[in-house]
């Protein structure tokens, strides 16, 4: 498994019965995300400036920082 998904699920707070294991479904959760991420990158990457792309892939999952 990737180590940066797991520091990220340590992170969220996710339980697991060891210190190297997610569920299959956690990952494929995990998976996902990076999958949509990765599409809309190859969807606009080459059409708007990088931080704009950073701006559409939060506004896509509705991520917000005050």
């Amino acid at each position: 498994m990737n180590e940066r998904i797991l520091e990220l699920a340590k992170k969220s707070g996710l339980k697991f019965p060891s210190e190297t294991a997610l569920s299959p479904v956690e990952l494929e959760f995990a998976r996902l995300i990076v999958a949509e991420c990765a599409s809309i990158v190859d969807t606009y990457g080459r059409w708007i400036l990088y931080d704009k792309l950073a701006v559409k892939i939060k506004q896509h999952f509705g991520v917000t920082y005050d």
